[in-house]
């Protein structure tokens, strides 16, 4: 056989085993709501390995929440997109939307049994390493995580991506267990910045290690593509790909710290 060709066939076979797996996993939370995950991890990474919760934004379970599990299952993590709102539910205009977050925050309980029923499932799973679990979010999704992660949830650490900073549970000291990193755009209008500096007198008071960096000019959405077609709607959004890529880069930086 040709050098050229043997090379050829072997790098196809290795293209063929290294190949990201995804799965869509029936669940239910404590209160009973049934919730529809998405799974993604590579099979051709041997053993357990770090497992990511990823929290959507507040358009639901969408695609853009499942390409994220999957860029993860790529650096070798593995990813669960969990539901927030029951039945994988999206919606396409913001109304429905606000609607779909406005019930899942309704009652703090609630959406802590569908966070923690995600993370008992994930851990679960033959590639999850269940001693390392760390969660990311999206909007809604970035207060969810932050959310847990004052409430004292035993994760290595968390990250929110141009996420809602306010809250009603504040960090309290000595509680939180995750380390943190926000990722939030200069530019965000939707999340001004008395949220920003009401959030860092919070994590300064409760002494949690956190580290909030501010991207030049970006908007809120900024790292979704998707963000885009709804500004026909009239939300204050865009996607910012020098921010996209600056933040999933500190994510990596973030992870590589947390897990060891």
């Amino acid at each position: 056989m040709r050098p050229l060709l043997a090379l050829l066939l072997l790098a196809c076979a290795f293209s063929a085993q290294a190949e990201i797996k995804t799965q869509t996993i029936p669940y239910q939370s404590a209160d009973g709501t049934k919730l529809i995950g998405y799974y993604a991890y590579d099979d051709a990474k041997a053993g357990k390995r770090p497992g990511v919760i990823v929290v959507h934004e507040f358009w639901g379970l969408n695609d853009y929440a499942k390409r994220r599990a999957r860029d993860l299952a790529a650096l070798g993590y593995s990813a669960l997109a969990v539901d927030m709102y029951g039945d994988g539910k999206t919606a396409a205009h913001p109304k429905e939307a606000m609607a779909f977050m406005q019930a899942a925050l309704k009652d703090a309980k609630v959406a802590d049994a569908r966070f923690a029923a995600g993370v008992e499932l994930l851990k679960a799973q033959p590639q999850t390493d269940p001693a390392k679990i760390a969660a990311i979010g999206y909007c809604f999704g970035g207060r969810v995580v932050l959310d847990m992660a004052r409430q004292g949830m035993p994760l290595l650490g968390v990250a929110s991506f141009h996420g809602v900073l306010d809250t009603k549970t504040p960090a309290q000291p000595g509680v939180v267990k995750a380390k943190i990193l926000v990722e939030h755009g200069s530019a965000d209008t939707i999340v001004p910045p008395a949220s920003v500096a009401a959030f860092k007198q919070e994590m300064d008071a409760a002494k949690v290690d956190y580290k909030f960096v501010e991207q030049p000019g970006a908007k809120h959405s900024f790292t979704s593509p998707e963000a885009d077609m709804h500004k026909d709607h009239g939300l204050d959004v865009g996607y910012d790909k020098n921010a996209d890529e600056k933040s999933w880069a500190d994510l990596q930086a973030f992870f590589a710290s947390i897990f060891g």
